[in-house]
């Protein structure tokens, strides 16, 4: 789970403007970031199968949203994938 300063952080640096939370970019952003996290959680404890399979939902959510951002706009897609 994120610290809400980290989040703040993510969301502001992939928010289209001050208030989006909700934006293709910015669940991307928090997305990447915690599955960084549970990266390292899981190289120290690999028989942790309930975070693995959390894990492998978030990857499959990051995908279907970069899916649906590539359709919608090739250029919005283009500039997360640089950031991230």
């Amino acid at each position: 789970m994120l610290k809400p300063e980290k989040k703040s952080k993510i969301i502001k640096e992939h928010g289209i403007h001050d208030t989006d939370t909700g934006s293709p970019e910015v669940q991307i952003g928090l997305l990447t970031e915690e599955i960084g996290k549970l990266v390292l959680h899981l190289k120290k404890h690999p028989q942790d199968f309930h975070s693995k399979r959390g894990l492998i939902k978030m990857v499959v959510k990051r995908k279907k949203l970069l899916a649906y951002l590539k359709k919608e706009s090739e250029k919005r897609y283009n500039a997360i994938i640089k950031k991230i």
